[in-house]
């Protein structure tokens, strides 16, 4: 199995990668690049479009059972859009001061609302959340979940929609908790996957590190599938939190993996290119694009954000 080239313009930082079963579609953002993209991966064409703000993540939307556009999490608010290149009707405002915060990895869980962490860009200290917002009724509002992390990733569920899990990517730690899909509510807070630090030094091509924990997919078998940044791989992981795979990728900084095509038997990663050196960039030339392989085992499908304002 080899990884084929997607995009042959590298993204600054691609992340939040879905495939649109309705459309046949791949989209993802390019956050500092203030860019959503899509690309018909059977044309070979990529479509990009503009946005005010960075976009943290993006949620496919369905509306009275219908495909309904996006959900963009942008660093000032959520917005919604109804179709492709259209206007940004702002949903809710973040709680939180987006001169040093914004909006990070996030997607729809199996009932339909949308969740969303966040990443403190100073760094320094553990100020990142975990919200919902849920357009199933009412007036939208986020609901704050947990906190106590640097770089909200990870987010994902189990096949059962019995597991959510969230990573705190600046301590390497992946966490799990028992969820509930009625309430949306987690409980049983432990600790999932966890790897040692970068060593003090360390560079590109070095050993004793193997990157830390940044964006993740489920398959059907409820294996958790995540993106090692820095790390130049992505790791399958039993749902006990074992490495089954150690797949290479041809960029050093791999971002998030997801699943598609009409099988969901592709896998997609994104990569990032900025900010790495000189060197880095020589012997990865091709970091930024999405790279996709075949793999066994299918994904699970997205979810859709149910907005039932429409």
């Amino acid at each position: 199995m080899t990884w084929q080239i997607l995009n042959p313009n590298p993204d600054q930082l691609g992340e939040s990668p879905f495939w649109h079963p309705d459309e046949q579609m791949l989209y993802w953002v390019d956050i500092p690049g203030q860019q959503i993209k899509r690309a018909n991966v059977y044309l070979g064409s990529v479509e990009s479009w503009d946005m005010p703000a960075e976009p943290g993540c993006i949620a496919p939307v369905r509306s009275a059972g219908r495909s309904d556009g996006l959900l963009l999490a942008l660093r000032d608010g959520i917005y919604r859009a109804t179709q492709w290149g259209g206007s940004l009707e702002r949903v809710v405002g973040p709680d939180y001061d987006s001169a040093t915060t914004r909006f990070n990895d996030g997607k729809a869980d199996p009932a339909g609302r949308f969740w969303v962490g966040t990443i403190f860009e100073p760094r320094t200290a553990p100020q990142g959340e975990l919200f919902s917002l849920d357009l199933r009724a009412g007036v939208p509002a986020l609901q704050r979940h947990a906190g106590g992390v640097t770089v909200a990733n990870g987010l994902a569920w189990s096949p059962d929609a019995r597991t959510l899990y969230w990573t705190d990517t600046t301590r390497q730690l992946i966490r799990a908790w028992d969820w509930d899909a009625g309430s949306g509510q987690m409980s049983g807070e432990r600790v999932f996957a966890q790897w040692p630090g970068k060593p003090e030094g360390w560079q590109p091509g070095m050993a004793g590190y193997g990157g830390r924990p940044d964006g993740a997919a489920v398959d059907v078998e409820g294996n958790y599938w995540v993106a090692m940044f820095e790390g130049a791989r992505v790791l399958q992981l039993s749902p006990q939190g074992q490495v089954l795979r150690d797949i290479a990728v041809p960029a050093q900084c791999p971002t998030m993996p997801c699943f598609g095509g009409a099988d969901l038997k592709t896998l997609y990663v994104t990569t990032a290119s900025r900010g790495r050196s000189a060197a880095e960039l020589a012997a990865w030339p091709d970091s930024g694009c999405v790279f996709s392989m075949q793999v066994e085992v299918p994904g699970l499908p997205v979810n859709f954000v149910d907005d039932a304002r429409m």
